[in-house]
């Protein structure tokens, strides 16, 4: 596990749940050692998840200590490579590795949960799109503001949201560089959830222990048929249900809610994610 006295992002455990943790006080912001910790969080993330893992993280969650989630980039990292010997060359290099992360999140075989209590901006509000579900306490705020240094958001946020909101709202979003607040995108369908202020982080982690409650390997293979139709269309789901939801019968899960189903009624059953 990565060194959580030193490192700006780490993973905890709470059970079931991979909890990713972005530490940088006081205000998260995003630099080289906070991009290479994702780096090697998600790679965690990836041995932690898989299947037939004794210990199997079945959800994962992000969440930010501090006032604020993330106040975004640390400019000075832009600007050592807008005035380094090769900025093209380095910049392109800098959104492959930071796409590479955001990727990894999405294409993890479990749900995904991003937690925001509060101001998230820039990187950290394209992680919490590369997830599958966000949460936002009602004080929360959102943002992509990288025009004011000149950027499009290039961590794969324009592109996701577009999925979320549409492609409108998503250039709105960005073309203005304003902060939304939590209500609004719950409104666009960008944030799932808006949660009481109060006891929002414990509510979080209820929701993502919940999710880790479920069937693991359903929850992996209804990720593969919503993201295919998102991207492909509804008929290119199609094509692909019977291989994805076919061994599931299969699964010691999905035997056993059956058996308790007919034996003890529905919503009774407890799975063990394999």
């Amino acid at each position: 596990m990565t060194d959580s006295a030193v490192a700006p992002v780490r993973i905890e455990r709470d059970g079931d749940v991979a909890v990713v943790v972005l530490d940088r006080p006081p205000l998260n912001l995003f630099d080289e050692s906070v991009f290479a910790a994702l780096e090697q969080v998600t790679a965690e993330l990836v041995a932690l998840t898989a299947p037939g893992r004794a210990d199997r993280a079945r959800a994962v969650l992000v969440e930010a200590r501090g006032k604020v989630v993330s106040g975004g980039v640390d400019v000075t990292a832009f600007r050592a490579i807008a005035e380094g010997p090769d900025p093209a060359g380095e910049g392109t290099a800098l959104w492959a590795r930071l796409l590479r992360v955001a990727q990894t999140v999405e294409d993890l075989p479990v749900p995904t949960v991003f937690a925001a209590h509060g101001l998230t901006l820039t990187a950290a509000f394209e992680l919490a799109l590369a997830c599958d579900v966000l949460l936002a306490a009602e004080r929360a705020s959102f943002g992509l503001v990288e025009i004011v240094v000149g950027l499009t958001p290039s961590m794969g946020g324009p592109q996701r949201l577009a999925e979320r909101a549409g492609p409108a709202r998503a250039k709105e979003l960005i073309f203005t560089g304003e902060r939304y607040p939590a209500a609004v995108l719950e409104r666009w369908d960008v944030v799932n959830r808006v949660l009481p202020d109060e006891g929002f982080a414990e509510a979080a982690r209820d929701y993502a222990r919940r999710v880790a409650a479920g069937p693991t390997v359903a929850h992996a293979a209804t990720k593969r048929l919503v993201t295919t139709a998102v991207r492909h269309g509804a008929r290119a789901a199609d094509d692909v249900t019977p291989q994805v939801s076919g061994p599931l019968f299969a699964t010691e899960d999905l035997r056993g809610a059956v058996v308790s189903f007919l034996e003890d009624g529905p919503g009774k059953a407890g799975y063990r994610g394999r």
